[in-house]
């Protein structure tokens, strides 16, 4: 029996160090997709939100460029209003999420025209603790301002 020897195959028991390292890498990058995939509910309301209302100002902006009639808006209580638009042109005046505040920077209200060029302006937008800040320059269009 002593020159029988057994398969290098039975001999081994375990886990090499190379293999259990990349097992566990593997695991880091799937936990780490996973964690990505998954947003918070507020902020992805708040963002979309925020999207829509820089598309509703620069509808408001081209209709005043467009009929010459001066047009703010103005945050309220239960939303927002735009003011000088046509009674033909009906602009939604309510937000989609319940809970959410605008707060402009500077006046009560946004400009946005008749003139082409309208001033810097900034709206933030706020749901429980989360913020956004949507922005102009003047010139290009409102848009989701980066976090500072």
């Amino acid at each position: 029996m002593l020159g029988r020897h057994r398969p290098s195959w039975a001999r081994q028991r375990g886990f090499t160090l190379l293999e259990l390292l990349i097992v566990l890498s593997l695991m880091a990058i799937v936990v780490s997709t996973i964690s990505l995939a998954i947003r918070d509910p507020q902020a992805t309301a708040l963002e979309r939100e925020a999207e829509r209302l820089a598309a509703l100002l620069e509808s408001a902006r081209v209709e005043s460029r467009a009929t010459g009639v001066i047009v703010r808006w103005v945050p309220a209580t239960d939303g927002f209003r735009f003011v000088g638009l046509p009674d033909s042109l009906q602009l939604p005046t309510g937000w989609m999420n319940q809970g959410v505040s605008a707060e402009v920077y500077g006046t009560g209200g946004l400009t946005l025209g008749p003139d082409p060029l309208i001033g810097p302006q900034r709206v933030t937008l706020a749901l429980e603790d989360r913020r956004i800040t949507i922005a102009t320059d003047g010139l290009q269009a409102f848009a989701i301002a980066p976090s500072p």
